[in-house]
């Protein structure tokens, strides 16, 4: 298992929350997904290395912007 994090500008609220969580659960290999507004931050788990750039896409898909931390 890997965890990687990202920070996550624009999230306000639970539905932001829900709203990244939908879209980078879609994210082939992602066993779990914490995603905070309060905090900005985003931790992704996966089985293998995880795909930056699909999640980061992913949160784009969602309406944010993230970047590794």
């Amino acid at each position: 298992m890997q965890t990687t994090e990202f920070q996550v500008t624009g999230m306000t609220c639970g539905h932001c929350e829900s709203a990244v969580r939908g879209e980078v659960s879609q994210v082939p290999g992602i066993t779990d997904i914490e995603v905070s507004a309060q905090t900005g931050v985003l931790r992704v788990t996966t089985s293998d290395a995880v795909d930056t750039a699909a999640v980061i896409a992913a949160v784009e898909e969602a309406g944010y912007e993230a970047a590794t931390v």
